[in-house]
């Protein structure tokens, strides 16, 4: 870490680090694409919505995935004198634009699924079952890979596609046995909707802290007026003022900020300890502070 002055600003330089998010996301990929077209063949073959809208899910997964390692694998890349940041946003947009492909296949589905219940098909339930059972293991090893793996909002985006797989996969073991059982074929469409409503729920959501993180909001877990009145508890400190908190990308945090002070001779000390009570007590360890004698 590097303290430069710069015309009376301050600025406390951290590298940007980057999680190792892409090896995880690279498996994924390869199990889901893989899975997702055996289930596309059976159900075409036996008939079943749930299957065919379980496979346009994991197909959609798996560009979700690769464009989520691909995002991973740039964010790596150091700053440059055009990119002083890096590209770790570029984590942000691959979230954004997953969480609106999810909502996209949900409309697909809901629509297909009412042209269904008006226009009942035969499913095969015997094959819906075999297939769904196989889908919701893969999918819980994907999961599996991906919780294990970095936590932040483009892997949480992936995690989130694959979650829906699971309840993809859910849905057409149960349709399947229900038709097996007893003949009831509108199940499968019925459960297509639910499942759908269930994503876009978490989609909307997903969308939402996407938007707030490129739209440079104050993060949803730092209360700013807090910030502002423990920097202003820092001794040496008079008056906080022009102090802006946003997200670079997942987990992190940057804060800006004017600083009046009485006298210059005691900044040293009094960055030291605004630089401790910022990430000790909100996490925030990317800090430009600009010192000024109070008028």
């Amino acid at each position: 870490m590097a303290l430069s002055l710069d015309r009376g600003t301050t600025h406390v330089q951290h590298h940007v680090g980057h999680d190792d998010a892409g090896a995880p996301l690279l498996k994924a990929l390869f199990f889901t694409l893989g899975f997702a077209a055996i289930e596309a063949m059976t159900g075409v073959w036996s008939g079943s919505l749930a299957l065919i809208s379980d496979a346009g899910h994991m197909l959609t997964d798996s560009l979700a995935l690769g464009l989520a390692a691909l995002a991973a694998w740039l964010a790596r890349k150091p700053p440059s004198q055009r990119h002083t940041y890096g590209l770790v946003r570029l984590e942000i947009l691959a979230a954004l634009v997953n969480s609106l492909a999810m909502l996209a296949l949900t409309v697909f589905i809901v629509v297909e699924a009412i042209e269904r219940l008006s226009r009942p098909q035969p499913v095969m339930g015997g094959a819906v079952m075999v297939v769904a059972a196989i889908g919701l293991g893969v999918n819980i090893a994907v999961a599996w890979l991906l919780h294990h793996g970095s936590d932040n909002l483009n892997t949480r985006a992936a995690f989130m596609h694959v979650l829906g797989d699971m309840l993809g996969s859910v849905a057409a073991l149960v349709a399947g046995g229900v038709i097996w059982f007893t003949g009831y074929t509108p199940i499968d469409p019925i459960l297509s909707m639910v499942v759908a409503l269930l994503i876009v729920v978490s989609a909307w959501r997903l969308l939402l802290e996407s938007v707030n993180v490129l739209m440079e909001a104050v993060p949803v877990h730092v209360d700013i007026g807090n910030v502002a009145r423990d920097m202003g508890e820092v001794p040496g400190v008079h008056v906080v003022h022009d102090l802006h908190v946003w997200t670079l990308s997942s987990g992190q945090i940057a804060l800006s900020a004017h600083l009046e002070l009485s006298s210059f001779e005691d900044w040293d000390r009094i960055l030291r300890a605004t630089r401790q009570c910022l990430d000790e007590r909100h996490g925030i360890r990317h800090v430009t502070l600009q010192p000024e004698l109070q008028p």
